[in-house]
């Protein structure tokens, strides 16, 4: 059974990083974009990454211009965005595709792993998958729950 440990993904600054980096970390996987009107949500999931890091938790950024073409930038204009407007330092990786035929690989298994309400596509950006420190996914959440009403799964998962 795949776990996140078994894929890779491209950094924004262009480096191939295995996800195996984060094995026994407790992550929450969300597909972000700088023009969204959920992009605030960033400020949020930085927080989580601040607050629970010490104890394990590791926050992925996707970037993603599937939905509206709301991320339009390139990997130096999406990182400038996100540090200089939410202060993000957790891990960002390349724009990647989260559904269709050229969906990232990694994005592939998160929607076969926990669907929606309505099928296993992404429905918008700032979609969340809380990944447990065995690598399988725990939850999804959509674009509407914010980073602050998943703490507590957070803590949960962090203590199992």
């Amino acid at each position: 059974m795949p776990t996140l440990s078994d894929f890779s993904a491209t950094t924004l600054e262009g480096a191939e990083q295995d996800l195996s980096t984060y094995a026994g970390k407790v992550a929450l996987v969300v597909n972000t974009a700088s023009e969204c009107g959920f992009t605030p949500q960033l400020e949020g999931l930085e927080q989580l990454y601040r607050e629970y890091g010490d104890q394990g938790l590791v926050v992925l950024g996707f970037p993603c211009n599937q939905f509206g073409g709301q991320e339009p930038g390139d990997a130096d204009q999406i990182g400038q965005f996100c540090q200089r407007n939410y202060g993000v330092s957790f891990p960002m990786f390349d724009k990647v595709e989260v559904n269709g035929d050229g969906a990232h690989p990694v994005w592939k298994w998160l929607r076969s792993e926990k669907g929606g309400l309505l099928g296993s596509a992404i429905k918008w950006n700032f979609t969340k998958f809380l990944v447990g420190r065995d690598g399988q996914v725990v939850k999804r959440y959509g674009s509407t729950t914010k980073p602050a009403d998943i703490a507590k799964d957070i803590e949960k998962a962090l203590a199992a």
